[in-house]
């Protein structure tokens, strides 16, 4: 009696250990079918601004991806152009990882020290604080400051060839700015404010084409 027990028992252990290997082998298996890309923004490099990122699988569907986006232009067609800013997105495949349409989530941090497009003339600029015109021209003057920005994306990845692909994107969102004006030249202040100014707006901050390869 004793002798069937312990073999029941031995089988018992050995199909526990076979079905723990399988799954182990599983988990292994689909741990390695984990896909990871690095991308760099095609749209961007003839005008000299990197972009450059890593996108990592971590389910069937989803991907979590960082990037860079360096623009290190002083001057850039006449305007101040230095932007430094790091994202981290979240994406959702509507088919499976890496291919077809996507949508995301992102949230951004960037330094910059800019001339902001409505700055781009020569109207005399009038301090918004005191309501009163200034001894400046916009075109003289320039920000510099930090941005914390948040939004979503849409686009669409295919495959270009083995361990390439295309991913095409846009997004949109909220940026929080913080800034001090100054007056090119002379480096002083040309706003009245105390500190930093502050400005809320929803603005297009990313997209391009980024050709992707495939690293594991």
């Amino acid at each position: 009696m004793n002798h069937k027990i312990f073999i029941a028992l031995l089988s018992l252990f050995s199909i526990v250990n076979i079905n723990a290997q399988e799954t182990q082998a599983e988990e292994i298996k689909s741990e390695s079918d984990k896909k990871v890309y690095v991308k760099g923004n095609a749209l961007l490099i003839p005008i000299g601004v990197i972009n450059v990122g890593i996108e990592h699988q971590i389910s069937k569907k989803f991907t979590v991806q960082g990037d860079v986006l360096i623009s290190p232009w002083k001057s850039f067609a006449g305007h101040e152009a230095q932007i430094y800013m790091g994202t981290v997105e979240g994406r959702y495949y509507f088919k499976e990882a890496f291919k077809g349409w996507h949508v995301g989530a992102n949230i951004s941090f960037g330094v910059y020290n800019i001339q902001k497009p409505n700055y781009w003339n020569d109207d005399v600029y009038t301090d918004v604080q005191v309501g009163i015109p200034s001894q400046y021209i916009n075109s003289q003057l320039y920000q510099k400051g930090y941005s914390f920005l948040f939004g979503i994306e849409g686009g669409y990845q295919f495959k270009l060839a083995e361990n390439w692909n295309m991913d095409i994107f846009a997004g949109i969102g909220s940026s929080q700015d913080f800034y001090k004006g100054y007056v090119r030249g002379t480096g002083e202040r040309y706003d009245s404010a105390n500190g930093y100014n502050r400005s809320s707006e929803i603005i297009p901050y990313r997209g391009g084409v980024m050709i992707s390869y495939r690293l594991k």
